[in-house]
């Protein structure tokens, strides 16, 4: 057991000293080539100043992570599937929003990928994503938290996979909106998937999520505000998606709403402000996602984001609570 608990610390620290090192050598590579981050018009007026800020950061993020889980589990353990398919995962994930960064910054159309062409992106990660889930055999039962209840999915496990992870993965990049927000919110909620993955005894996805967390609270150094770089969609897309595959892998699947509930509060806002406007005509929030409604309400940027980590916190606090103890 102790041995379990050094290799989970060493897979934090390399990752955390890759993101803290890479980071100030692709900085300035990403300035030079004048990948700047175009903001958004409609947008607070107050981020307009981080207009040319570099983006695309969430290379770093992603290159730390394979680095890590991959020479941790080659060096300790073995190369398993489950490494396999959490990396296809967050690569793939991670493309795809490279994809839409690069479009947006370099070809300079603001809208990036379409939403079908992002869409279809995700489609075929997630679906390759079910059929290695098949090949190892994992149950197609969801886990009701707290409770002995289950429920046999069946053949409908595939698009419930497909749905939670291309879900995910914009639920979490709805929350990259302000300087350190993401970062910060999902170390604590990959920090708790990773404590529930080794209490499961997945030592493998236990290893994988406490390297994301070492890489983005890396990242986090350079993105706290005032922000020197920006993850961008490359690193909020990785994020989302690897989180959903984390809490399929551990057949977790419904504490990830408990977990990742800054996530699912950010996404309702965003679904409640646009059918308040198109049936009634008015908005319900000053602005959405709902961290933008604080800072139009007066908040500071950083009052904002800090307050969103500790209620991520709370819900990481409360879904290891429900799996672990009752």
């Amino acid at each position: 057991m102790m041995f379990e608990q050094q290799i989970l610390l060493i897979s934090l620290i390399l990752s955390f000293l890759i993101a803290v090192l890479l980071s100030p050598l692709f900085i300035p590579f990403l300035r030079r080539l004048k990948f700047g981050q175009s903001i958004r018009e409609e947008g607070p007026k107050s981020h307009q100043k981080k207009s040319g800020t570099p983006t695309m950061g969430g290379i770093v993020i992603v290159i730390s992570i394979i680095v890590t889980s991959l020479f941790v589990s080659l060096t300790y353990l073995s190369f398993s599937q489950e490494i396999l398919l959490l990396l296809l995962v967050t690569v793939g994930f991670g493309v795809v929003g490279f994809l839409d960064d690069f479009i947006k910054v370099v070809l300079k159309r603001n809208l990036g990928l379409t939403s079908k062409q992002k869409l279809a992106g995700q489609l075929v990660i997630a679906i390759l994503f079910y059929f290695g889930l098949h090949q190892m055999n994992l149950s197609t039962e969801i886990t009701i938290p707290a409770t002995t209840l289950s429920i046999d999915l069946g053949w409908l496990y595939l698009p419930f996979v497909v749905v939670m992870l291309v879900g995910a993965s914009n639920a979490v990049n709805l929350t990259d909106g302000l300087d350190g927000l993401l970062a910060g919110t999902g170390a604590v909620a990959f920090g708790a998937f990773a404590v529930l993955a080794w209490y499961a005894d997945l030592i493998d996805v236990s290893i994988f999520s406490a390297a994301i967390v070492g890489a983005v609270l890396g990242f986090l150094v350079y993105n706290a505000h005032p922000a020197k770089v920006f993850m961008g969609d490359t690193g909020s897309l990785a994020l989302g998606g690897a989180i959903a595959a984390i809490a399929i892998l551990t057949k977790m699947e419904i504490l990830l709403v408990i977990i990742g509930g800054v996530f699912v509060i950010e996404t309702l806002s965003v679904i409640i402000q646009v059918i308040s406007f198109k049936t009634r005509g008015k908005r319900v929030f000053k602005m959405s996602p709902l961290h933008h409604h604080y800072e139009l309400s007066g908040w500071s940027e950083w009052r904002v984001v800090v307050t969103f980590w500790f209620v991520g916190m709370v819900f990481a606090v409360l879904g290891i609570y429900l799996e672990v103890w009752l």
